[in-house]
């Protein structure tokens, strides 16, 4: 039996992305009409979940004109949404590509601040779901002047409610969530090297690194995102490395969370760590093949997974 999967977004947002052919300063540019999409990080994962079979329970702050614009989005992708209303405007990002030389500018807006009282509906929400799922994917950055901990209460409820806590955040909110003790973390090389104390990581120590923390009970599952180099998983049984298949990239919007919903995918119906690392480098490479905004096709995903399939068994030969 699959398990159930529960998506926090605390800091969502519209994805309105256009094309605009040559970006030239200090003159009217003509943009092509926009296209709206749902963003942030458990959405997203939601969204991908959605495409590859697989329900999920979808927790999300929602504010104001954009706010009612998510939902909408969200409910013609016939996600099961749980918005929990602020004060606030819900945040826009923009994402235009220039059609001359297919250069892609991305700007992020900060997301307005959720009051106390919100914050506490948030923990009350979540902590009031009846039957319980047992994965849950934190995933996104935190609103303004939401202090890091916040992301500790949450995980604190879930872990109480014994479900698997996924987090794929950044900063001193991954910190945090890292020393509360999460089931499954994904950092790069960078964010790895601060949660360990150190400047910078060579693969040697990039090794040390996922390890000491796996000990010390910080995560039971570390996957180090590469880029295009693809990932690395570490568990108590050791290390897996999968290169990423060549594709042709056109927008990195929402691989990692694809990534994410990729391995979750196979993490509900128990698969082993190869095929997790494996489906979560074919969702995440999937996503860079879509334009703009857009998330994976589910046959490219199936195609990649199974030319990783056959390379891994061309391997062992």
């Amino acid at each position: 039996m699959s398990k159930s999967v529960l998506t926090i977004t605390l800091n969502p947002c519209i994805d309105k992305s256009s094309t605009v052919k040559g970006l030239v300063p200090e003159k009217k540019l003509r943009c092509e009409a926009p296209k709206y999409e749902p963003g942030g990080g458990g959405i997203n994962v939601s969204r991908a979940l959605k495409r590859l079979g697989i329900a999920s329970t979808t927790i999300l702050t929602s504010g104001g004109r954009t706010g009612k614009l998510l939902e909408e989005l969200l409910q013609k992708e016939e996600l099961d949404i749980l918005p929990l209303p602020v004060g606030n405007e819900t945040r826009e990002n923009f994402i235009v590509v220039d059609t001359l030389n297919n250069q892609q500018f991305r700007f992020g807006f900060p997301g307005q601040p959720i009051s106390e009282e919100e914050q506490i509906n948030i923990l009350r929400t979540i902590e009031s779901i009846s039957t319980f799922p047992e994965i849950t994917i934190i995933s996104g950055s935190l609103p303004e002047q939401v202090k890091p901990d916040f992301i500790k209460d949450i995980i604190q409820i879930c872990k109480h409610k014994n479900s698997k806590v996924i987090v794929d955040t950044s900063g001193k909110a991954l910190e945090i969530a890292v020393n509360e003790g999460v089931f499954l973390v994904k950092p790069n090389i960078g964010e790895l090297a601060a949660l360990s104390g150190k400047s910078e990581l060579t693969e040697t120590t990039m090794d040390e690194a996922a390890k000491n923390l796996i000990q010390n009970g910080k995560a039971e599952i570390i996957v180090v995102s590469l880029g295009a180099k693809g990932a690395v998983l570490y568990s108590e049984k050791g290390k897996i490395q999968q290169a990423a298949p060549l594709v042709k990239v056109r927008s990195t919007v929402g691989a990692g969370d694809s990534m994410v919903a990729g391995m979750v995918s196979v993490l509900v119906n128990e698969g082993n760590a190869e095929e997790i690392l494996r489906m979560g480098i074919a969702c995440g490479t999937a996503t860079t093949m879509a334009e703009g905004t857009g998330l994976f096709l589910k046959e490219d995903v199936d195609n990649l997974y199974q030319h990783l399939l056959q390379k891994h068994k061309g391997n062992d030969k």
